[in-house]
C-alpha cells in the first residue's frame, strides 16, 4: 500500500519541478558587418594571392587564361599565338602567387620514344623560360616531358598530330605537385 500512496505524490512533485523549469534564452542574433540587407556580402577588395571568386582557381586558369600552347612539327620555337597565351599565363601566375605550375611537354606519335621525350622536354623548357622572362619566379615552375605517351588525339593524320604537338601548363594551389 505504501507504493500506491507515494506514486501520486511523486508525480505531483515531478510536475511541480517541470513547471518551474525555464526554457533557455534565445541565442543573440548574428550580425554580419559585411552583409547588405537583401543583397548578400559586400565586396571588400582583393584577397592575398588572388581576387575574390573563381579568377583565382585552376579551373579559371584552364578555361579562361588557356593552359595549352601548340608547336609546329619538330619545333620548339614559340609561335605568336603561343606567346599571347603564355603572356596571359604569366600575368595570372604573377597575380596568384600561391599557385605553382608544372609544364608538360608533348609530341606527336611519329618518331622514336627517345626523340619525342627530348622534344617534349625542349618544348616544356621553352614555355618555362618564357614564363620566367615574364616575371614568374623560377622556383614556382617545373617541367615534365611525356613525349608521345599521352596524346590529346589518337589518329594518324596531320590534324591529330597538330593537337599533340603541345605544352600544357598545369597549376596547383599551395605548392602541391612541386
Amino acid at each position: 500500500m505504501t507504493h500506491a500512496a507515494t506514486k501520486p505524490a511523486l508525480i505531483a512533485c515531478l510536475l511541480a519541478l517541470a513547471a518551474c523549469a525555464q526554457p533557455a534564452p534565445p541565442a543573440p542574433p548574428v550580425i554580419d558587418p559585411y552583409a547588405q540587407t537583401g543583397a548578400g556580402a559586400v565586396f571588400q577588395g582583393n584577397l592575398p594571392g588572388g581576387v575574390i571568386g573563381v579568377e583565382g582557381s585552376a579551373q579559371f586558369f584552364r578555361a579562361q587564361v588557356g593552359d595549352t600552347v601548340l608547336f609546329p612539327a619538330e619545333q620548339t620555337a614559340l609561335t605568336p599565338e603561343a606567346r599571347a597565351i603564355l603572356s596571359r599565363q604569366a600575368d595570372w601566375l604573377n597575380r596568384n602567387g600561391n599557385f605553382t605550375a608544372i609544364v608538360q611537354g608533348h609530341a606527336e606519335e611519329t618518331g622514336t620514344r627517345e626523340y619525342n621525350l627530348a622534344l617534349g622536354a625542349r618544348r616544356a623548357s621553352a614555355v618555362q623560360e618564357y614564363l620566367v622572362a615574364q616575371g614568374v619566379a623560377p622556383g614556382r615552375i617545373r617541367t615534365l616531358s611525356f613525349g608521345k605517351e599521352r596524346p590529346a588525339e589518337i589518329c594518324s593524320d596531320e590534324s591529330c598530330y597538330a593537337r599533340n604537338r603541345r605544352a600544357v601548363t598545369v597549376v596547383s594551389d599551395g605548392g602541391a605537385g612541386l
